[in-house]
């Protein structure tokens, strides 16, 4: 990951253009024109190879004969010369290029060789590249268009990111007729080089940008693109379309599990896990990112509606429960008070129809009754053109009530039409009200900001040590059944692995043959169920191999018989182990659920929860987590999904044990990091009622550790094994990896320190930590970042020590503190030397921090573990940093 020279791709100061032309039509001619007619205040250098000028400035025959180094270079020359043109512009002091250029091959082929010789040439300079085979890339606000784009885009605050340089030539035109302006548009191409995680991570940081926009078809790197995107994600709003829904060419799986996790809803999972708000339509883009950006913010699902049109509402409520919406059920109170003043025809419930006839004073009042009602979490108010009212009028009464709210309020609005609502609708964008032509967009809208602020809570969600295991046992078993040559565990191995990862299993015994199988069942002593037992057969059920409710020894043996003739006859070339012999679950309240994990192929690990059974893949009823799961996370997972309506009390079931639904999803969780080798794992049925769960049926697919390597999770666990025991000043302290509920932790240490303490710490006049910032210092992604805190056996937080990485994982800037009473103590040596023997095993060259010249303890302890001072940037402060050398083994 890295945001290197990406300042030479926004902000350049010199271009050049190599493969300019004055041919009309052609795509260097259009560069050529796009970059002198932009606006663009530097220097523009056109290199052709015959002609003196072009456009009427002088173009140079090679970038030999350029004058000066350029920034950025835009090239569209044959492939076979953009290898040669990157070693020359990097060896000038070219720090980005864009290469229009198509025709490198996906893989394979002389294309393939090309991409790697201009990466290979690229490199050693840390030239970066965007492309090959893009628009090019523009920065409206300094006049930059280095692409082929018919439309000059407008100056604004959206930044687009687009892998497709037609579907962002389109969203462009779309954009300009609609008034949109743009701070960076950035077409990637095949991504050679620079990615989405790169540019998010950019774009994070840029203050000219206030919202996203991305359209992917894939991602490379996906823990690159995770930590890039939760990064963007806590700063501004993005919003992202994924091309590539359907679930065709999915790979063939032995499991449900593996069948259903199609690619899409991993996607899915991936961008809500960042806090990203997917969208499917270009129009639907930008009005998101409309809608998120105008300040407006929810705090759940529940929208009520003002109407006078009966009909306006009910199609809100259709488009609000399509899209996992609710109304809004207002209280006693509410409906009391509107009855009050509403005619008596009026609705009597949300929608809160007021009638056609209803003047601007009813909707005034409608709507400040409904606002206050805490039952709601925005309001939705609806307009349709009558004979009799003005909408206009309305208009003004709904900006008034509005604006007499502070903080504003949570409001909408759909005044429908085109003459009638067109100056109400001026009226809403003048005071910052969102508004909609129809009634559908506006619960749209509504549906985004709630699933934003949804994500965004997942966003914060960073799971802590997982629930304990015997990881040991479960790898000595898939050892095992590697050792053997085999792939696939039997159930007996599927369940060992469950068990040592405390998932409540059904006991299973094996029989050798038909007779074993009756004496296991006569000693079970009730009704058993038997299955075959085969390394080769995955679903026992389509071979005749399960049979449930047997009684008797006679009965079983007698089945066992004719099961193993069945199988046989159904599947010839199975290995036959002998038969599974398990007591029937007498559970008859139970649901019948599916939890497994899989493989993606660009983001690991994932865990799967739905509906199980036989007919799995029929009702499809699924949702995908990534891992590392929470309560939190886990749960909502499964709030996902149809089933989870069934889980709760209806007629004359008990609800089910959600948590312990949930802390099975958690402990597979835990499973896909610990042992990666797991690639298909299947629990069909798992069975949940108000007694807990219970796993009937397991399949577990494995594969070998060198092939296991090469996928991770997309998100990084919590690091456990950085959890140490120490001794200070006689005292038994634990310092560990900081979690997400230290963050009142983080807070009472400050106010147990003495102000000067806080005022060196955070460089102000704050004396106490809010809780949002107490919120952002706890809760960290592991992968760029890492906060160490020192813990009493009490629990308080006596000092804590923290690393902040760059994109490129180069160096990190530290930090301090130690509670003012636990000073003195060399408590701030060890937290200080721990942060930097972490950053030296994660590779970084150096570590850095600004120290106040007279924080004359922190100068000291920083010099005592071989901080030195440099070049000072400020009178105030002391730029202390250490280089991270491999430490040499001892003579």
């Amino acid at each position: 990951m890295s945001t290197r020279n990406l300042d030479a791709l926004f902000s350049p100061q010199r271009i050049a253009l190599i493969g300019a032309s004055r041919r009309e039509g052609s795509v260097g001619a259009v560069l050529a024109r796009n970059l002198l007619e932009g606006g663009f205040q530097g220097a523009v250098m056109p290199v052709h190879p015959d002609a003196d000028a072009i456009g009427s400035t002088f173009a140079y025959r090679s970038v030999a004969d350029l004058p000066a180094a350029p920034d950025l270079a835009v090239i569209a020359t044959p492939p076979p010369t953009v290898p040669g043109l990157i070693a020359e512009l990097a060896g000038r002091g070219c720090r980005a290029a864009v290469v229009i250029s198509a025709g490198f091959g996906e893989a394979g082929g002389d294309g393939a060789d090309l991409k790697q010789a201009m990466l290979d040439a690229a490199r050693p300079h840390l030239l970066r590249i965007v492309g090959p085979n893009c628009l090019g890339v523009m920065s409206p606000a300094i006049g930059l268009n280095a692409s082929f784009a018919a439309t000059r885009p407008r100056a604004g605050g959206l930044a687009l990111v687009a892998q497709s340089g037609a579907v962002a030539a389109a969203a462009l035109d779309w954009a300009d007729a609609r008034g949109y302006g743009f701070s960076r548009i950035i077409t990637l191409g095949d991504m050679a080089d620079v990615d989405f995680g790169d540019v998010l991570d950019a774009l994070a940081l840029d203050a000219q940008t206030r919202a996203v926009l991305l359209y992917v078809e894939s991602i490379t790197e996906a823990r690159k693109f995770m930590s890039a995107a939760r990064m963007a994600g806590r700063t501004k709003p993005v919003a992202v379309i994924k091309a590539g829904r359907s679930a065709a060419g999915a790979k063939a799986a032995m499991s449900h599990t593996g069948a259903l996790a199609g690619a899409d809803l991993v996607y899915d999972a991936a961008f809500r896990r960042a806090g990203l708000l997917r969208v499917y339509e270009l129009r639907e883009l930008f009005d998101a990112v409309t809608t998120l950006t105008s300040g407006i913010r929810v705090r759940g699902e529940r929208l009520a509606i003002v109407t006078n049109g009966g009909g306006a509402g009910v199609m809100a409520v259709d488009s609000l429960e399509v899209r996992g919406g609710c109304l809004a059920e207002l209280s006693p109170d509410t409906l009391a008070a509107l009855n009050a003043f509403l005619p008596k025809a009026w609705s009597k419930g949300d929608p809160v129809d007021i009638l056609g006839d209803a003047t601007p004073e009813r909707y005034r009042k409608a709507i400040e009754t409904v606002l206050a009602d805490p039952g709601a979490d925005a309001l939705l108010v609806l307009n349709c053109p009558t004979a009799v009212a003005d909408s206009t009028d309305a208009a003004r009464a709904v900006v008034d009530a509005v604006s007499a709210r502070q903080p504003r309020p949570a409001v909408l609005t759909a005044w429908l039409g085109q003459t009638h609502a067109a100056d109400g609708r001026v009226l809403f964008a003048q005071n910052g009200i969102p508004t909609h032509e129809t009634p559908d967009e506006a619960a749209r809208a509504f549906m985004h900001l709630a699933d934003h602020a949804r994500n965004q809570a997942l966003l914060t969600e960073i799971p802590a040590a997982m629930p304990p295991a015997d990881a040991a046992a479960a790898q000595g078993v898939v050892d095992k059944v590697l050792a053997e040559g085999r792939t696939l565990l039997t159930d007996p191995e599927a369940k060992a692995v469950l068990k040592a990862y405390g998932v409540e299993i059904a006991e299973t015994l094996e029989a050798a043959d038909p007779a074993e199988a009756g004496r296991i069942a006569e000693a079970i002593g009730g009704p058993v169920a038997l299955k075959i037992l085969s390394p080769d057969i995955t679903h026992k059920s389509d071979v005749g191999g399960v049979m449930l409710g047997l009684s008797g020894p006679k009965d079983v043996e007698a089945a066992a018989a004719a099961m193993l003739e069945r199988v046989k006859a159904a599947a010839p070339k199975a290995r036959l182990a002998g038969f599974m012999v398990q007591a029937m679950a007498a559970r008859p309240h139970a649901r019948e659920l599916l939890a497994g994990l899989s493989v993606d192929p660009t983001f690991g690990p994932v865990v799967l929860f739905g509906a199980g059974g036989t007919a799995v893949e029929l009702l499809a009823d699924r949702t995908i987590g990534l891992p590392p799961l929470n309560d939190h996370l886990a749960r909502d997972m499964i709030g996902r999904t149809r089933i989870a309506r069934l889980l709760g009390a209806y007629r004359d079931l008990p609800a089910a044990d959600v948590a312990a639904v949930a802390d099975t999803l958690i402990r597979l969780s835990r499973l896909a990091v610990d042992l990666p080798q797991v690639v298909e794992l299947d629990i069909n049925p798992l069975l949940a009622d108000e007694h807990g769960v219970l796993a009937l049926d397991a399949r577990i697919r494995v594969t070998t550790a060198a092939e296991a390597a090469r996928r991770r999770p997309a998100i990084a666990p919590y690091p456990q094994g950085l959890t140490e025991a120490i001794e200070i000043g006689g005292e038994a302290l634990t310092v560990r990896p900081i979690l997400p509920s230290d963050a009142q932790g983080l807070v009472d240490l400050v106010e147990k320190s003495a102000p000067e303490d806080v005022r060196l710490r955070f460089e102000g006049g704050m004396r106490h930590l809010p809780a949002a910032l107490a919120g952002r210092l706890s809760q960290i992604d592991y992968d760029r970042e890492m906060a160490l805190v020192a813990v009493s056996p009490g629990g308080d937080i006596l000092g804590v020590s923290r690393l902040a990485a760059d994109p490129d994982g180069i160096e990190a800037e530290f930090a301090l503190m130690v509670r003012t009473d636990r000073q003195h103590n060399g408590l701030g040596h060890v937290l200080l030397q721990r942060v930097v023997d972490y950053g030296r095993k994660r590779g970084l060259k150096r570590i850095w921090g600004q120290v106040a010249r007279h924080n004359a303890r922190m100068l000291a302890v920083s010099r005592d573990l071989g901080f030195r001072p440099e070049a000072a940037e400020d009178a105030a402060h002391v730029h202390m940093a250490i280089d991270l050398q491999p430490q040499a083994a001892p003579a």
